[in-house]
């Protein structure tokens, strides 16, 4: 059986965690909102994650809303000693799915005591700020006040450390004035690296970076690029996309979601993928394949 021992590890807070984890924001209905199809798959999946070497799990109670933390608890508590749960707060469903800005005091608060019942836990491991000045995409604007709510919250014990997600590098300058900021939650991949600067950056100081969407947004140029790679060495694209993330730099944590359990297993398998010099020169050249930024 495959484990991911051999993807390595980094410093994630005061915690080493292994650099493959898994991300639960799919164990939700469709579009992240509402139940899962089914509840004992979903757990299934929680717990095959964990007996696989998995030490780092992505959530947030916005996923569903309530739903995957609810579900992480239900599989996995009492939880392991070496599990690091990462949440996000900052944002909230509407009544019809919609993603809505929640950066108020009262929201931050309440999101993190939400979190902290639904996951059945005394502290939060690390909660993200997740920055909602544009739904789709990291801008511009102070993240002062609600940072500095968050940073309230640590010091009264709710929260151990701090992390910023759809962020700005000068979102992320400020924040470090604020409280220490322990990991960067963007989109970034292969054909997507507009943080290229920012990670080599954050890799200096410590600081993790945890990309989503690895597959996200590739034109079909980029695709087909890529899936001729993964075919000449007996592996999907996926497979191929998350080892060169891990290749990319030693500060890279990966939290690839999914529904199935076949589908966790062929994930946590890209830590067993080598890339040669050569390849990862090829892979490199996607970026530039289609218009990758």
């Amino acid at each position: 059986m495959t484990t991911i021992d051999d993807a390595g590890t980094f410093i994630l807070g005061d915690r080493t965690v292994r650099r493959l984890g898994y991300g639960a924001m799919q164990l939700a209905g469709p579009g992240v909102f509402g139940p899962p199809k089914d509840h004992d798959a979903a757990l299934a999946v929680l717990r095959e994650a964990v007996a696989l070497g998995v030490n780092h799990i992505d959530t947030s109670d916005f996923y569903g809303p309530h739903v995957t933390n609810r579900l992480i608890r239900d599989a996995l508590a009492p939880y392991p000693d070496d599990l690091v749960i990462v949440t996000k707060v900052g944002a909230r469903r509407g009544s019809e799915g919609s993603w809505d800005p929640a950066f108020s005091p009262e929201d931050l608060t309440a999101a993190v005591h939400d979190n902290l019942r639904n996951l059945g836990r005394d502290v939060l491991d690390v909660v993200n700020l997740r920055i909602m000045f544009d739904v789709h995409g990291p801008a511009e604007g102070s993240i002062e006040a609600p940072l500095s709510v968050l940073a309230d919250l640590q010091r009264r014990g709710l929260i151990r450390h701090i992390g910023l997600s759809n962020a700005t590098a000068a979102q992320i300058a400020e924040g470090r004035r604020i409280c220490d900021i322990v990991c960067v939650q963007n989109a970034y991949n292969l054909a997507h690296r507009a943080d290229d600067g920012l990670i080599d950056t954050l890799a200096r100081d410590g600081i993790a970076y945890v990309p989503f969407f690895p597959l996200g947004g590739f034109s079909p140029l980029q695709s087909s690029l890529l899936s001729d790679v993964a075919r000449g060495l007996g592996a999907t694209p996926m497979q191929v996309a998350l080892a060169w993330l891990l290749r990319r730099s030693a500060n890279i944590l990966l939290i690839p979601g999914t529904s199935s359990v076949a589908h966790l297993r062929e994930n946590l398998a890209a830590a067993d993928l080598a890339l040669s010099d050569e390849t990862m020169a090829v892979l490199d050249g996607v970026a530039a394949g289609g218009g990758g930024a």
